[in-house]
């Protein structure tokens, strides 16, 4: 399947660079997965499209300020680490820059107290790094005294305020990017659809960049996902089996989440709770099993994240949704508008 089968033309001025207050003010587009039915709403209208026994699962994952800046140790070279993930001993996957200068061996200072050395280069190009640091300070602490909140470069705002690019629900510290479709959730909303009787399961998968890694072979199914975290407890997945049992509709909110129950689908044949990682890549034709329902943002032309979207409502039916977005001026990308994707309300 072709790459350029999922380019659109977005004007300008319709990437978001600010969340909407109330955050469930934004737009909310009901797309029905099987007839391609479009419809318009507010995200607080969630409430009247949800029935009670509907389960939404959340990502709790926390953004870290996982950009690092500092120089190299011994010359005047400038320094930029993104920490992707977490390994053990303090040590950590990452992206850098500039890459040429930053080989096996090098050492850069972020401060006093934080330093790091490049132990291993791998066949991706991303960098296995040891943090030195005063033993008297917490690693995680000094991350967030010296990181800045990697937001992505499509958003040329600065943040007033870092709990902008977090969801309401966000918990376990470990991902560079937020799950932005529950960026549309504040706690209003969640105790309300409680209250109807929609029930709430959470997953944690850590984001790296292997969700946002563009899609540069002609052929998607070419393309290589790089591998993210997760896991799913005894709760969340008991949750999940009991809604299917009782033919209520799993919602995965945001496609991470979606990610991670198929993912644990695959290897098991259910959702069970297990901890992992997952590198699924998701393109139409793919036959979906844990996941009934997706919220989710419109996303940039040619990512994977816009290839799951259309294995999940359909090719044409995702094209036309996100024409019918343009002409009714949504706003696009983390701090954008929300679909939701149903095949009945």
């Amino acid at each position: 399947m072709l790459r350029s089968l999922f380019y659109y033309n977005l004007p300008d001025g319709y990437i978001a660079q600010t969340p909407v207050s109330p955050r469930d003010h934004s737009k909310l587009m009901y797309v029905d997965r099987f007839t391609g039915e479009i419809r318009h709403y507010h995200f607080y209208d969630i409430i009247d499209l949800l029935l009670p026994g509907d389960l939404l699962v959340i990502n709790n994952s926390k953004v870290i300020p996982a950009r690092l800046l500092g120089q190299k140790a011994g010359s005047e070279v400038k320094a930029e680490v993104l920490l992707l993930r977490e390994l053990e001993d303090d040590c950590w996957e990452c992206a850098v820059r500039p890459g040429k200068r930053l080989r096996e061996g090098a050492k850069i200072s972020f401060s006093e107290q934080l330093a790091c050395e490049v132990v291993e280069v791998l066949e991706s190009g991303n960098r296995v790094i040891h943090f030195t640091h005063d033993k008297t300070e917490n690693l995680y602490s000094l991350i967030y005294d010296t990181g800045i909140m990697p937001v992505p470069p499509y958003i040329k705002t600065s943040l007033t305020d870092p709990e902008d690019y977090q969801t309401v629900y966000a918990k376990f510290p470990g991902s560079a990017a937020a799950p932005t479709a529950g960026f549309h959730f504040t706690p209003k909303l969640i105790e309300d659809l409680k209250h109807k009787g929609v029930r709430f399961a959470e997953i944690t998968l850590h984001i790296g960049l292997g969700t946002f890694r563009p899609v540069k072979t002609e052929h998607i199914e070419e393309h290589s996902m790089h591998r993210e975290y997760f896991s799913v407890s005894e709760e969340t997945a008991a949750l999940i089996n009991e809604t299917t049992k009782s033919r209520g509709r799993v919602i995965a909110v945001g496609t991470t989440v979606c990610r991670t129950l198929e993912s644990v689908w695959a290897d098991h044949g259910y959702v069970k709770a297990c901890d992992g990682s997952t590198d699924i890549f998701i393109y139409p034709g793919y036959r979906f099993n844990a996941v009934d329902a997706l919220i989710t943002n419109f996303h940039l032309p040619e990512s994977t994240l816009i290839m799951l979207v259309a294995a999940f409502a359909g090719y044409r039916n995702t094209m036309n949704a996100y024409d019918a977005a343009i002409a009714n001026a949504y706003r696009f990308y983390s701090f954008g508008d929300a679909m939701l994707i149903l095949s009945t309300i």
